[in-house]
């Protein structure tokens, strides 16, 4: 099956023969649904914070945050193609459709407006106006990353993606001073981000009294995975080499697993929104994270104990009670009594991440469940409405939440050590996607999500979140949203 040449690509990427044959099996049996249980809702799976709590939550993490190392971990690899999809179908069809009208016709309310003027001729075509957009002449922006594109007006300047999360990181992710901020990135574009963060980066740092640090690392190689026929038999392009593709961004959890950190805040590229509007999100943001160190200590404590010779049943008692009432996890009935104290240790020893849901106001899909796990036990999970079995989909039919991206997490053990974030991944919860490359169809795999399936077994708590502080940006034309545009108070 593989020729010497197909093992001297595996070993480019750092892959095996036996992480291949993995890949297949993958292929040929597929993955199977999530056993949901029921959706989270608030007062079961989800906290409401009033603002008692809010207050008391926020001077938490603010008092963690003088000796604590923080990071702000911002997904940023890939080209926005997708974004601005609708354009690309007009440069194919020559149809204008609903989507493309608006932009054609709000040019001067989009922040990249004045600079799309500049070099669009006198009497420019709704054609050349879409190219000059999206294509090389002109601004290049279907193949620039979403971090380098801008997003928002401003009296100054206006900002890019990659800018506003400076903003923020400097709001709520700041320790001593400093702003630690890591960007996930595509070699192709890393130039282009270091050249924009030489340009702002002073400017920024002068302007909120701050030091940045900027990290940025590459989705691994050895990530990645083979591509298939339709018949699941190796997919080759035309000169015999094997179609080796990203598996997703849930490999990213490599990438997080590598950094050096206390608490880390995970946030999309595209979810930010301006200073005017910005306040929710801050608050949201210090509040989850002042949670999480709340929980973190109460783990700890149980833990220290537990090392030191007390798994009295005083100490199961209460670590079965932190479990139940602080992380909704429940001791399984299938876990015998000589067991409990293994499976209450086991339970408290893991990462933990304190999630963001904003209430779902549209049609129901993926979010925050209850799950059942292969020995019995109920967590919550992030699921994907893909996971869910068609026999299942009357419980996401009573889903109340969805997942805006919006975690705080704590890579840290009680003995001060790192976890090894990919023990902690649930294999079996990846999905299989139909592509095509050079018109000829190929199924493509993808890994566990990297807040789902890739922290499936983490502990987890859910927060109740506003909808003020989801502000992602799919389409060009969400730029022209009230949450992306400026209003007279804005400086």
């Amino acid at each position: 099956m593989l020729n010497r040449d197909d093992l001297a690509a595996l070993g480019a990427h750092g892959l095996t023969e036996a992480a291949v044959e993995e890949q297949l099996e993958h292929f040929r049996r597929g993955f199977p649904y999530s056993e949901i249980v029921r959706p989270a809702v608030a007062g079961d799976g989800v906290v409401c914070l009033d603002e008692a709590a809010l207050r008391r939550l926020e001077a938490r993490y603010e008092a963690a945050s003088r000796t604590e190392r923080i990071v702000k971990f911002v997904p940023a690899s890939g080209a926005a193609t997708r974004m601005f999809k609708g354009l690309y179908e007009f440069l194919s069809s020559g149809r204008e459709d609903g989507a493309t009208a608006e932009v054609l016709a709000s040019l001067d309310r989009f922040a990249f407006g004045a600079r799309l003027r500049a070099i669009l001729p006198a009497g420019a075509s709704a054609r050349q106006t879409v190219e000059a957009i999206v294509g090389e002449p002109g601004l290049g922006y279907g193949s620039l990353p979403k971090a380098l594109i801008l997003f928002h007006a401003y009296a100054d300047a206006p900002r890019t993606a990659l800018e506003e999360h400076l903003v923020e990181g400097a709001a709520y992710a700041c320790s001593d001073g400093e702003v630690n901020i890591h960007f996930t990135v595509s070699p192709e574009h890393r130039a282009g981000f270091e050249a924009l963060l030489e340009e702002v980066l002073p400017r920024y740092a002068a302007r909120y009294g701050v030091r940045y640090r900027i990290g940025m690392s590459e989705q691994k190689p050895s990530t990645d995975t083979v591509a298939v026929n339709p018949d699941n038999t190796l997919f080759r392009q035309a000169d015999g080499s094997l179609l080796f593709r990203p598996a997703g961004h849930g490999a990213l959890i490599e990438n997080l697993n590598e950094l050096q950190a206390d608490i880390v805040f995970v946030k999309n590229i595209d979810n930010v929104t301006t200073d005017a509007r910005r306040g929710d999100t801050i608050r949201y943001k210090r509040a989850l994270a002042g949670l999480l160190v709340e929980l973190r200590e109460e783990l700890f404590a149980l833990l220290r104990r537990a090392d030191a010779g007390d798994t009295t049943e005083a100490w199961a008692a209460q670590a079965e009670r932190f479990l139940r009432e602080r992380l909704s996890l429940v001791l399984p009935a299938s876990v015998a009594a000589a067991d409990r104290v293994a499976w209450l240790r086991r339970m408290l020893d893991r990462p933990l991440r304190v999630c963001g849901m904003v209430r779902n106001e549209g049609e129901p899909g993926g979010g925050p469940f209850f799950v059942r796990d292969a020995d019995g036990t109920e967590s919550l999970q992030i699921v994907e409405s893909s996971q869910i079995a068609p026999q299942d989909r009357p419980i996401m039919a009573r889903a109340a939440y969805f997942n805006p991206v919006d975690l705080v997490c704590s890579l840290r053990d009680h003995r001060g050590g790192r976890y090894d974030l990919t023990r902690y991944v649930d294999p079996r919860t990846g999905f299989i996607s139909e592509k095509s490359k050079d018109g000829r169809p190929l199924r493509a795999l993808e890994r566990p999500g990297l807040w789902n399936g890739a922290m499936a077994h983490w502990n987890t708590v859910f927060v109740e979140v506003p909808v003020t502080t989801f502000s992602p940006v799919k389409v060009v034309n969400d730029l022209l949203r009230p949450a992306h545009q400026p209003e007279k108070n804005q400086k």
